[in-house]
């Protein structure tokens, strides 16, 4: 998928890294001096923050945008609006078809059974709930399972959000009260005397030797920050500032002296746009000009080496490899990688706290490629529609494509005693859990045409693997206890134990 990235960006990228930032590209300068009206409140809080700092990261714009407590996207109730569904902004699985949230949750069971059925310790977890669709589906299936319904202590949903929380409650526990507690809030599900606990981050759910988490991530990473970094050739490399969040700082000349001289990384930076500036200005890619002005802020490339540039690109053998291949794209999630090592962790222990057992699950279903670096990915959705990511902010949901090789080098890296399987696309995980024989089911007992054609339309878009449908852009990636190749998850090219 094309981005806004690679249009803004390469348009100044040459004249940027020769030096000649503040000709060529004069039109992307930034001011305070000039009166403006944003869009929104957040856009102008950003704008005040790059005045007093400089241009800041894409991560920070990200972040600030989806979780700010000043109108971020996921953070407040906007007229009532709402994200998620065809009234919203997007729409995702577990809304398109029941029979998603149930798959997932005959996995976990499928999980359970193969691990030996532990009888305590059992948790269920998910991060990032949206409205909790997703575990309402699996909750309803998992009690068909009584063995495993029975011994499940808590289910624990990690979600920042309060709106967000108050519609997952509403749906999980309808009336039954809500109380704070030490990490959150609790309720009671609806369909069990189960607790919900609610907290704002993973770290916060109880984690110990005994516990068996199983955890479902459905189109989480996609909403955390990435860092995007450009490669410069070396005779573009010579380094005598730094960029810092209080501003570009001269180094020593003997720090200067002993920076490398071959090729290095610039990281993308996002900056206000000059008032009055135009799409064509900014080189707003033509298919998102019609749908909105033209956007308050832009990317550029950094003049000068970041915190973030010289370390993030060095961490992996895979980023290390582009440096010396001049304008190569890259893009980073450093939040990324520590939610899967925390996944690992809590199923395998690590080097310095051993896990005796090693027990739960992991599943992550997101979209990304398979095994190459994601590059000019990140987008803008409202409404539907593809707009620039950089049009008011706090009312465009923002995602970036997942680094699925990434997150495995980070689990594995985090826990000696857990395995990765996958990526493998959402159509075949979806296809071999059964999709297509549960629609079947589920159209023979609907005396309406109309509700018939629905739920087919519905469990083909979530498998079908052309431009409109889900099935091949959408991957599964499941983090399991380490078992030295003598099984396969369900869903993965296994079958069923237990």
């Amino acid at each position: 998928m094309r981005s806004i990235i690679s249009f803004q960006a390469r348009a100044c990228v040459h004249s940027t890294v020769r030096g000649r930032y503040r000709g060529s590209c004069a039109v992307l300068r930034w001011s305070s001096t000039e009166a403006r009206q944003w869009s929104t409140p957040l856009a102008k809080r950003l704008s005040e923050a790059i005045t007093a700092t400089g241009p800041i990261p894409l991560a920070a714009f990200m972040r600030m945008c989806l979780t700010s407590d000043l109108g971020g996207y996921y953070m407040s109730k906007q007229d009532g609006r709402d994200p998620f569904g065809q009234k919203g902004d997007f729409i995702t699985s577990p809304e398109i078809s029941q029979i998603f949230g149930e798959l997932i949750g005959i996995w976990f069971v499928a999980e359970w059974m193969a691990q030996g059925r532990k009888s305590k310790g059992v948790e269920l977890v998910e991060i990032g709930p949206g409205r909790g669709t997703l575990m309402d589906d699996m909750l309803r299936t998992i009690r068909n399972f009584k063995p495993m319904a029975s011994i499940i202590e808590a289910v624990y949903m990690v979600e920042a959000s309060p709106s967000l929380r108050e519609a997952q409650k509403q749906l999980l526990c309808g009336d039954a009260p809500m109380t704070e507690t030490s990490i959150g809030h609790q309720s009671i599900s609806k369909y069990a005397n189960l607790p919900i606990i609610w907290t704002e981050n993973i770290r916060f759910v109880p984690s110990d030797q005994d516990k068996s988490p199983f955890i479902v991530a459905h189109e989480f990473f996609d909403a955390l920050p990435i860092h995007a970094f450009q490669s410069i050739s070396p005779s573009d490399s010579a380094q005598e500032t730094i960029q810092t969040p209080t501003g570009e700082h001269n180094l020593t000349p003997d720090t200067a002296k002993r920076q490398p001289k071959g090729p290095q990384w610039r990281e993308m930076v996002v900056s206000p746009t000059p008032t009055g500036a135009t799409h064509t200005d900014l080189h707003t890619p033509k298919p998102l000009q019609s749908s909105t002005a033209p956007p308050e802020f832009q990317l550029t490339l950094s003049k000068s080496a970041t915190p973030h540039s010289l370390y993030l690109p060095e961490i992996s053998p895979r980023y290390r490899a582009l440096k010396f291949l001049p304008d190569s794209l890259i893009e980073i999630s450093p939040e990324s990688h520590a939610y899967s090592q925390e996944f690992a962790r809590r199923i395998g222990g690590s080097k310095e706290a051993p896990k005796k057992e090693p027990s739960g699950a992991a599943i992550i279903l997101d979209y990304g490629p398979s095994d190459t670096i994601p590059t000019n990915s990140l987008r803008g959705i409202r409404e539907h529609k593809r707009v620039s990511p950089l049009y008011s902010p706090g009312l465009v949901d923002l995602s970036a494509d997942v680094d699925f090789t990434a997150l495995a080098e980070a689990a594995l890296g985090a826990s000696p005693g857990v395995e990765v399987h996958g990526p493998v696309e959402q159509g075949q995980f979806l296809l071999s859990m059964g999709i297509k024989e549960r629609a079947e089911m589920l159209m023979m007992g609907l005396k309406e045409e109309e509700k018939r054609k629905g739920v087919e339309g519905a469990w083909k878009r979530l498998v079908d693997r052309g431009g409109s449908g889900m099935g091949k852009v959408y991957k599964a990636m499941a983090i399991l206890p380490e078992s030295g190749g003598r099984r396969r998850p369900v869903g993965f090219g296994g079958d069923v134990e237990g």
